[in-house]
């Protein structure tokens, strides 16, 4: 049986997975995320297996064996007016992201990445949100009320955004942020076994 290794600081990743019962351990390294590159697809997948890749080092570094684990990374953005939105840096930046969504239909676009050994194997996937109209004040009392700052585009679905959103086309855990559909075919074409 293979070890998962979760490469992520993310609650909402952790989440998904104790909620489907998986056991895993949490290691997470540093990482660089800079980059020129401008397709979210494509940069999703980077960013994970620069994630992937820097917790393998770590384990590597601190002496632990690797030929029984699988590391999993993952990475989120939004996509809006061709724009990729990570993380808000502050308050102006959350409120300009929500109003850019307010109204409109955007793109969720989670790249996961799943390295056993010297294997790296990645994949992404889309899901599209489309917003209600959101004021001026509800955009305030939103970002009052939430934390918009560790999530991209300044929201999550499964909080008081929700109220706002009109619909989904796609997978909803993407845009909780680690799409299991995708990460299951991406496990069984890699390793020819199920994930769960």
């Amino acid at each position: 049986m293979m070890q998962l290794i979760l490469a992520s600081k993310s609650p909402r990743r952790r989440e998904i997975l104790e909620n489907l019962g998986v056991r895993f351990e949490i290691v997470t390294a540093d990482t660089d995320e800079s980059t020129a590159e401008r397709d979210p697809c494509r940069l999703v997948e980077i960013l994970a297996a620069r994630k992937g890749e820097a917790v393998r080092e770590k384990m590597r570094a601190e002496g632990r064996s690797l030929s029984d684990c699988v590391i999993l990374a993952s990475d989120t953005v939004v996509a809006a007016e061709s724009e990729i939105l990570g993380k808000p840096r502050d308050r102006a930046d959350a409120r300009r992201m929500l109003k850019m969504l307010s109204g409109a239909t955007h793109r969720v676009v989670s790249g996961i990445c799943l390295i056993r050994g010297e294997r790296i194997y990645t994949a992404h996937e889309v899901t599209e949100v489309t917003f209600d109209p959101m004021s001026e004040d509800e955009i305030e009392a939103y970002i009052n009320a939430e934390n918009p700052f560790d999530k991209a585009g300044a929201y999550a679905i499964q909080g008081r955004a929700s109220a706002y959103i009109r619909g989904i086309r796609g997978c909803y855990f993407n845009v909780v942020g680690l799409p299991i559909h995708r990460l299951a075919c991406l496990w069984r074409e890699s390793f020819g076994e199920n994930f769960l």
